[in-house]
């Protein structure tokens, strides 16, 4: 992808061209399904680690292989057979075929661009933020200053959140104390929440039923051998499979986020707080087996009939069963404030979101426990352990002392204009329809429906300067030169230079009147909110550019759905927006369906994806949490063709021979815990096998299809992860306080976050008001004892508590960072780990950018999954750029999102304070400092230019090679197959992750290191080992690594699990 070729083999090793490896003859279970389960189980012993020997039980492998082959041969397959043939079959479409039409009569046709509901609008403003430490000050800011409304529709939120950093700091900025403050003004607070699934759904859900219904489907002329087998072998399977599942369920449970705790402690605060959770969860046993018969009942497996199945049978099992839905989930993350700022993207306001862009993952400071930034479950590692009881924060048993956290990189924006009135309305049609399916039964006057009526304020008034303005450097036709490290940081860093002082409300289009008049607002002053909306007047008769600015409508049945949810209001669809030219064209995009919204199925954001991608003139740069996408109908159970449209366009620019690129930057690992080699991990290796096969493993993938056609993928589409490192600062100075206080610093810590939290560690433990204990003694001796100690380098005064700055720009080189020894030497104090990125973004050309909650896999795309909403944004600001060395008008929004990315994942920003904001950390009003033409702009504006691809994939290597020999992460190329796994990190790290936990009585044998610690015996012993290991980390520059395509490509990642098989794979899609 370079202009350096010698980069394109080191950036990407060899390029696997199918994995055509031999088999044996006799069955060896390579199929996942329950009678592939079993077999392993009766043959294989009961280890659960995809490498466990077979030892002894090979011989009676032999013996009985011949026997489960049969009875596999006549059985397994009717799993994937019934799931297949009922879930698409009989539909034409498979919901996001480039171009295709949906013709099974169950999805919205809106005549809008990308079949959304919601019409393109100009006339808006909008900025990005990335990650969450200015987006959530923002939400802050608009918290605080709210008159009216706060709708909020999140995956998760937990009231215990600090918007601001350091919470000791900034105690009145937890969510639930800013939302009671609202309330209290007479703000009407509502609430929309996911309601997870609270228990594991398991096969005995459909035991004994589904084995003889299963048996009941062999066709009458099996012969009586097969018939018996097949019945003891399906009685077998689910007998051992009950017993496996007692550990092992079918689905297992997603993370304990705990809803029931957000609606109760939100709701007990004030009755101008309403919390909505959805969607209710499993039936019981008799109805789930009932519903799945009757789906069932006409069912026979030959091609005459199996195109008549109904769309239900297997959906009863694993996806929805009518209202009743099982393991899909609301994933939006979308904030409205007094309906006129709408904050939105891939942040939930919950716990371990919060992050800055240097992304510290070490939060222990030995000399003042009030600068803890992470405070009880905040400090998360999601690779170690899930959150425990999200309610009670001291489930949390990570140690700050030995353990990092896991850092977060995301994406979100803030708006306003009339594409925040599509926000609004989908909002309230959610609102409506769950409260007309749940809530309006109870007669609980704290809900209601909700009206919409059109909000025109925070429209983008025609003649706004800002959008006349052209940004960047000059057009000179000789391109930019390439990126000079050397350079003195001070020439070129523009910001932080100049003081900042918040502009007042008034100047950010906010309104500032007295709170008188808002009394008569909320419960405190009648039965219903008063409402202030300004109204749009009926220009269509006056305005003939109506018709190109909102065009179409949407179906009939469309509209009396949301007719039925916007309670007899305007018709969102036709809203009046600006009819001028300026100001940002935005688009809201959105999956969901019956399910979840009470409509039929709409799937524009899989729309947006595949057309924007087809469109892209020149690059396509995708940041997300998951890739799982299909290039063709051989992918099964993948459905979503986003992989068809990037083949599509690589092979286009191939065969006209245009410079073309595709970039994309994923998680190496989902953010879920545990070993890889253990049974609980198969959920994990699910994922990563789908993402595997997406990419260049399958003989589908989108790199085999390309390379099928005489391409070399790797010119056009390369994939890169993020990882990082940190010091923990267990020095010389946590010890001298430690020893004078008496005290442990965890022992302090907690009781610190019982500071911050008054749901604390002793609060149900009998200690409390009353007694002789004092919850806060621990915490007031160490402080104490802390104000004492000397500054150490900076080791006693917080300045080296984290030492991610030495890989940002102007940052201290790692070389030169002190140390003092305390309980532990220097090198066991560097920690490493994934940076997760959990955003959810498309930047074309520079010139579009979709941003939202959808993932790119089949749950976020189909739309009849999990719901989500996005926006496509085109901003018509100007900005000179160059794109291949040519002159190149790139988009102000699009480019300078992109450019701050990729200068983040190089290290070329300065590090935030996040103690100090400055305008980018303010809601919409106040502009995003960029500081153009600097040099390390100048180094990422042209992302065809061969100077900036060797930048990158020079970085990505060098990264990845430090990050290799120190800390031994996986997935890493090195590791081919299990014995690889085994050499490489097992040795070192084997039940690592169980110690962290704080269950070393689970542990047989000790791990050699610490989860994510350096591989000490890789090393010299002493200082000099030090020095080394310092000496790799000084060239470590930003958190780019390379993505290791060659993991585990000699295994099938997730064949060894008795919960991945037909019935529930598209659960990890």
């Amino acid at each position: 992808m370079a202009g350096n070729q010698q980069d394109d083999p080191l950036a990407y090793g060899q390029f696997h061209q199918g994995n055509s490896q031999g088999h044996d003859d006799n069955y060896d279970g390579a199929d996942r399904g329950i009678i592939g389960d079993t077999f392993r189980r009766f043959v294989g012993g009961q280890s659960s680690r995809p490498d466990a020997s077979q030892g002894g039980s090979q011989q009676l492998g032999g013996l009985v292989s011949s026997i489960f082959k049969k009875v596999h041969d006549t059985v397994q397959d009717l799993g994937s057979e019934v799931e297949h043939r009922v879930a698409g079959s009989s539909v034409t479409h498979s919901h996001t075929h480039a171009g295709a039409q949906c013709t099974d009569g169950t999805h919205d046709d809106s005549e809008h661009r990308y079949g959304s509901f919601a019409a393109e609008r100009t006339g808006n403003d909008i900025k990005w933020f990335v990650d969450g430490c200015g987006y959530m000050w923002a939400v802050s800011r608009a918290l605080e200053q709210a008159k009216e409304s706060i709708w909020i529709l999140d995956w998760w939120l937990s009231p215990e959140l600090y918007l601001r950093r350091p919470p000791s700091r900034n105690e009145p900025y937890r969510i639930d104390r800013m939302l009671q403050a609202a309330a209290q003004r007479g703000v009407k607070v509502n609430i929309i929440v996911y309601k997870e699934v609270t228990q594991a759904l398991t096969r005995k859900y459909l035991s004994p039923t589904l084995p003889k219904y299963l048996h009941s489907l062999l066709p009458q002329g099996t012969d009586p051998v097969t018939r018996v087998l097949s019945g003891l072998g399906l009685a077998a399977t689910f007998a051992s499979l009950e017993r496996v599942e007692a550990e092992n369920p079918l689905i297992t449970l997603p993370l304990t986020v705990s809803s029931s705790h957000t609606k109760h402690a939100l709701e007990d605060l004030h009755p101008n707080i309403s919390v909505f959770r959805h969607p209710d969860h499993l039936p019981d046993v008799q109805t789930l087996q009932s519903s799945f018969l009757s789906s069932l009942q006409n069912l026979s497996l030959n091609a005459a009939t199996v195109s008549k199945l109904p769309q239900d049978a297997l959906k009863a099992i694993y996806g929805f069963n009518d209202d009743v839905i099982l393991y899909w989930a609301h994933h939006e993350k979308l904030c409205l404030v007094d309906g006129t700022i709408a904050f939105m993207g891939g942040l939930d306001l919950c716990y371990g979101r919060w992050d800055n862009n240097q992304h510290p993952i070490a939060d222990a400071h030995p000399s003042n426990l009030d600068d803890i930034v992470f405070p009880g479950q905040d400090y998360n590692n999601a690779r170690i352990m899930d959150f425990h009881d999200v309610a009670q924060w001291d489930q949390n048993k990570l140690d700050r002392r030995n353990s990092s956290r896991m850092g977060w990189s995301d994406i979100s924006v803030c708006l306003r204009g009339p594409a925040v009135e599509d926000l609004r309305a989908h909002f309230v049609e959610r609102w409506n329809f769950i409260y007309d399916e749940k809530y309006n039964v109870r007669q609980d006057r704290r809900y209601a429906r909700l009206t919409f009526t059109q909000n025109t304020a925070g429209t983008i008034p025609y003649g706004d300067s800002s959008a006349q303005q052209s940004y960047g450097p000059q057009s000179t036709g000789q391109g930019f030169k390439p990126y000079n490290e050397t350079i003195p940081p001070g020439q070129y860093t523009a910001q932080g230079q100049n003081p900042y002082l918040p502009p007042s409300a008034s100047a950010r289009g906010v309104d500032v009147g007295s709170d008188d008049q808002g009394t008569a607002r909320g419960f405190g002053a009648g039965d219903h909110p008063r409402h202030r909306h300004h109204h749009f007047q009926d220009e269509r008769s006056d305005l003939s550019g109506a018709a190109d600015a909102i065009r179409g409508r949407l179906s009939q049945g469309m509209q009396h759905v949301q007719d039925q949810y916007l309670s007899g209001n305007e018709h969102h669809s036709s809203l009046q927006g600006s009819f001028h030219e300026a100001g940002i064209s935005c688009q809201i995009v959105r999956s969901c369906t019956k399910w979840s919204h009470g409509v039929p199925t709409q799937h524009s954001i899989a729309d947006a994806y595949i057309q924007i991608i087809q469109n892209s003139q020149h690059f396509v740069y995708i940041e997300n949490q998951f890739f799982i996408t299909a290039t063709s109908d051989e992918q099964k159970p993948v459905k979503n063709k986003i992989g068809a449209a990037i083949v599509e366009r690589i092979l286009r620019a191939a065969r006209a021979g245009e410079k073309y690129k595709v970039i994309v930057m994923m998680p190496a690992i989902p953010a879920f815990a545990g070993d890889l080699k253990e049974e609980s991990s198969l959920g994990t290796r699910a994922i990563m096998e789908f993402q595997y096969n997406s990419i260049n493993r399958g003989g589908y993938s989108i790199m085999e299809m390309i390379a099928k056609e005489g391409v070399d993928p790797t010119q056009y589409i390369r994939f890169y992860n993020l990882r990082n490192y940190d010091r923990i600062n267990v020095s010389a100075a946590m010890k001298d306080v430690e020893q004078t206080s008496g005290v442990t610093y965890e022992d302090a810590r907690r009781e610190h976050d019982n500071v911050v939290d008054p749901v604390g560690y002793h609060a149900r433990d009998g200690k409390g008001v009353g007694s002789e204990y004092d919850p806060q003694d621990n915490y007031k001796r160490y402080q104490q004892a802390a104000a004492g100690i000397d500054g150490r380098q900076g080791l006693g005064t917080g300045r080296w508590d984290t030492v991610s700055e030495c890989y940002m720009l102007g940052g201290k080189d790692i070389r030169e960072v002190p140390w003092q020894v305390g309980n532990v030497d220097e090198i066991n104090a560097f920690v490493s780990e994934e940076l997760y990125i959990h955003s959810k973004v498309l930047i074309a050309d520079d010139r579009i950018v979709i941003c939202g909650s959808a993932n790119l896999n089949d749950r976020s795309q189909l739309g009849t999954h999990d719901s989500e909403i996005a926006i496509v944004v085109e901003d018509p600001t100007p900005v000179d750029s160059y794109m291949n060395g040519q002159p190149w008008r790139a988009s102000k929004f699009a480019a300078t999102l992109r450019r701050q990315l990729f200068r983040k994942h190089l290290g070329l920003l300065v590090p935030q304070n996040t103690e100090a904001p400055d305008q980018s950390f303010e809601p919409i009003g106040v502009p995003n400092i960029y500081d153009f033409d600097s040099a390390e702009d100048r180094a990422v504006a042209d992302p065809l230019s061969d100077s900036f691809l060797n930048l990158w994939n020079a970085r990505a290597r060098q990264n990845t090679q430090a990050f290799g020999k120190i800390f031994h992460p996986v997935p890493h190329d090195s590791v081919r197959n299990w014995k690889d796994y085994d050499a490489f990190y097992e040795k070192f790290f084997l039940e690592a992750d169980v110690q962290a936990e704080g269950k070393e009585g689970k542990v047989k044998k000790p791990a050699k290191y610490q989860w994510g610690h350096v591989v000490a015996e890789n090393f010299p012993a002493g200082e000099q080992g030090v020095r080394e290991v310092k000496e790799l980390l000084s060239t470590v520059k930003g958190t780019l690594v390379e993505m290791p395509l060659l993991f585990l490509i000699e295994e099938d990642i997730a064949k060894q699990g008795v919960s991945l098989n037909a019935l529930t794979e598209e659960v990890y899609t």
